[in-house]
C-alpha cells in the first residue's frame, strides 16, 4: 500500500484472467498480473492498464466506459458484471478473477462470439410495427402507457442476464432473458400492432416456457431490471391469446 501526491491510496492486486486464443491454445488457462490500483478505480481501468503496461495481447471489449453500451460485461469474481461499473473497492480481498461471460463461444480471452445472442435478439422483431402511416411528428403515448414499458427500455443489451441463465447454458437455442425482455418492450407498447406475431415467436419450447424462474437474470442485470417479472407477464399474455 502506498499514497501518491494526491493522497490516493494504492494497493497491489492480483488480477487472475482466463486467457484463451483458439488459434494457438488447446484449452483456456489462467494468467496472473500484479497491478497497483486505487479503491475508486474501475475494473475496466485495471484491465486497460494490464493491456497497456503488462500484456498488449490481452483481448477485451469496451466502448463508452460509463455503463451505457454494455460491451464490457464479463465474469468478475464469479458474478456477471460490467467492468466499467464495478469498482476495485467492490471486490473483497486483493484477488480479482476475471473471465468471459459463460454460455457462449469465446473468440479470444474476454471477447465472446455474440452472433448467437444477436440472432435471438432479431428473432423477436425488436422494432416498432405500427398499423398507421407515420405521423407528421412523433407517435404519441400517454404517461400511463409508457410506464408499462419504461423499465424494459432501460436494457443496454450487455448480455449479462442471458449468460447468467442456467437454461441458456443447457440449451443453445433458448431465446434468453435479453431477447424476451425486448419482446416485452414492444408487445406491451401501446403504439405497436404486432403483438400476435411476437407472441407466436416467443411462446415456444425455446421461448418463455423454458424460463424456470431462477432469478439469475435479475441478479446479473446492471440496470436492476426485474426481468423475471417481465417474462411472467409475457407468459400471461400468451395464455390469454
Amino acid at each position: 500500500m502506498f499514497s501518491n501526491k494526491y493522497d490516493l491510496v494504492f494497493m497491489t492486486y492480483t488480477i487472475r484472467i482466463l486467457r484463451y486464443n483458439p488459434q494457438s491454445d488447446t484449452e483456456p488457462y489462467y494468467r496472473e498480473y500484479q497491478v497497483e490500483a486505487a479503491p475508486h478505480e474501475r475494473i475496466l481501468d485495471v484491465l486497460v492498464r494490464i493491456q497497456s503496461d503488462h500484456d498488449s495481447t490481452l483481448a477485451l471489449r469496451k466502448s463508452c466506459g460509463h455503463g451505457v453500451c454494455g460491451s464490457d460485461a464479463m465474469l468478475i469474481n464469479g458474478e456477471n458484471r460490467l467492468a466499467c461499473s464495478t469498482l476495485v473497492r467492490d471486490i473483497k480481498g486483493t484477488l480479482i478473477r476475471v473471465e468471459p461471460l459463460p454460455g457462449a463461444p469465446v473468440k479470444r480471452d474476454l471477447v465472446l462470439d455474440t452472433d448467437r445472442f444477436w440472432d435471438k435478439y432479431q428473432a423477436v422483431m425488436p422494432y416498432l410495427i405500427p398499423s398507421e402511416p407515420a405521423p407528421d411528428k412523433e407517435r404519441l403515448q400517454s404517461p400511463a402507457e409508457h410506464k408499462k414499458i419504461e423499465e424494459s427500455t432501460k436494457c443496454i443489451l450487455c448480455g449479462a442476464c442471458t449468460h447468467a441463465c442456467p437454461t441458456t447454458w443447457a440449451n443453445a437455442t433458448y431465446l434468453g432473458p435479453a431477447a424476451l425482455l425486448k419482446a416485452y418492450r414492444f408487445i406491451f407498447d401501446s403504439r405497436d400492432q404486432a403483438t400476435g406475431q411476437r407472441i407466436e415467436r416467443i411462446a415456444s419450447d425455446d421461448g418463455i416456457w423454458r424460463c424456470y424462474t431462477a432469478y439469475n437474470c435479475v441478479e446479473a442485470c446492471p440496470k436492476d431490471i426485474d426481468i423475471t417479472w417481465h417474462i411472467s407477464q409475457l407468459k400471461k399474455a400468451a395464455i390469454r391469446m
